[in-house]
């Protein structure tokens, strides 16, 4: 009985310790200051397991499709490179001051966790319900499945491309770049008339 009693007295101990702690106000937060080892090994490790968790009943459509990979790209460029960067970026403005910093998905051995199934889930998981106090967004409040898909499709084909494969698959076409007007200096009708000099 009384080694029962001395367990939940050093429990009880640990608590109001941590609680103490805690409501002092004295745990730096600041994200320009790295966790300890242990806090940032218990933190990864509870992230990790939770994103497992919480995605391994998702289907996985085919995401070695080219036009899923494309599609991803312009929303890529958009909402995830200031923080995972792009080919030929090494840090941006916003990436530099993160704490924990972002993966860099323009590196192969980053990226190929994502390459198998399981990754692909997490992925996507990750991208829709973001991860609290980490500066990832939830970007399914805002973004469908499909959208999604396609930038892990995007992502898994990232570290491949060159800038200026980069850009071309990241470029968003809208109707005012796709409605151009020559103005009379070119007569589209086919008989080639205004064209000669």
């Amino acid at each position: 009985m009384k080694f029962l009693l001395g367990i939940l007295f050093t429990v009880f101990v640990a608590i109001t310790g941590i609680f103490i702690t805690v409501t002092s106000g004295m745990i730096n937060i600041g994200a320009d200051r790295a966790h300890s080892p242990l806090v940032y090994d218990f933190l990864e490790t509870a992230r990790t397991r939770s994103i497992e968790h919480a995605s391994k009943n998702i289907l996985v459509p085919n995401l070695k499709k080219a036009e899923i990979i494309s599609s991803g790209g312009a929303d890529y460029k958009d909402m995830c490179a200031g923080c995972h960067l792009s080919p030929g970026v090494n840090s941006t403005d916003l990436n530099s001051g993160m704490y924990p910093k972002p993966p860099n998905f323009t590196e192969a051995d980053v990226v190929k966790r994502y390459q198998n199934e399981a990754g692909a889930r997490q992925s996507f998981w990750a991208i829709k319900h973001g991860i609290m106090a980490s500066g990832m967004p939830a970007w399914g409040a805002t973004h469908d499945d499909d959208r999604i898909w396609a930038m892990v499709a995007f992502i898994r084909s990232l570290p491949d491309l060159n800038e200026n494969q980069y850009t071309m698959l990241t470029t968003r076409l809208d109707d005012s770049m796709l409605d151009m007007s020559f103005d009379g200096e070119m007569d589209m009708s086919g008989d080639g008339s205004e064209m000669q000099h």
